[in-house]
C-alpha cells in the first residue's frame, strides 16, 4: 500500500488519546487489517464528534494533542489508521510504542511544540484543512480553504526518515538483508 502523506484534517482536540480509544480492544481478534476498518475512533470520547461523520471518513491527516497513543501498546492502533488511509498523525507527543509502531508500518507521527500545535488548531476554528507533507524537506503545511496557509518544519532521525521511505520495517529489512 502506498502512504500519501496528504489530505483533508481531522483535528481531535485532546490530550492522553488512548489506543483502546484508537481500536477498541473487542476488534484485536480479527485476522487482517481491513476487518479493523469500520472501527476506527470508535470509543473516543470528545464531545460533539462521531466516528463515523463524513469528516472521518475524509480525513487523511490527524492532529492532535499530547500523549498520543498511550494506553496498551498494540500494532493495531497505526494499523487501523493505514487502512483508513491516514498516514500522518500531528501530535505534541505521542506514546514512545505508538510512536515507534506508526514508523514501523511506514507512517509519520510528526511532533511540534505546543505553540504550533495551537496554531493549527486555531486555524481549524476559521476553516476547513488540508495538510500536505514534505518528507524529505521535513516540513508541512497547512491549507485552509478559505486560503490561509501556514507552514511548520519538523524534525525526523535519519532511522525514522528511512522507514518511511522504505515503506515500513518489513520492506525497510527486506531492501537490507
Amino acid at each position: 500500500m502506498e502512504k500519501v502523506f496528504k489530505g483533508p484534517a481531522l483535528f481531535l482536540d485532546r490530550s492522553d488519546i488512548n489506543t483502546d480509544e484508537i481500536i477498541p480492544a473487542k476488534y484485536l481478534t480479527e485476522v487482517t487489517k481491513e476487518a479493523l476498518q469500520p472501527y476506527m475512533l470508535e470509543d473516543l470520547k470528545l464531545e460533539g464528534f462521531d466516528p463515523k461523520s463524513p469528516a472521518v471518513r475524509r480525513a487523511r491527516v490527524v492532529v492532535t494533542r499530547e500523549n498520543f497513543g498511550c494506553g496498551s501498546s498494540r500494532e493495531h492502533a497505526p494499523w487501523v489508521f493505514e487502512v483508513n488511509g491516514v498516514h500522518t498523525i500531528i501530535a505534541q507527543s505521542y506514546a514512545r510504542i505508538f510512536r515507534q509502531n506508526m514508523f514501523n508500518g511506514g507512517m509519520l507521527a510528526i511532533e511540534l511544540p505546543k505553540d504550533q500545535i495551537d496554531r493549527l488548531f486555531a486555524l481549524a476554528l476559521r476553516t476547513e484543512v488540508e495538510i500536505a507533507v514534505d518528507v524529505e524537506a521535513q516540513c508541512l503545511t497547512a491549507n485552509g480553504t478559505d486560503g490561509t496557509s501556514e507552514t511548520f518544519s519538523f524534525d525526523l532521525s535519519a532511522f525514522d526518515m528511512a522507514l518511511v521511505q522504505a515503506g515500513g520495517w518489513v520492506e525497510f529489512a527486506d531492501a537490507r538483508y
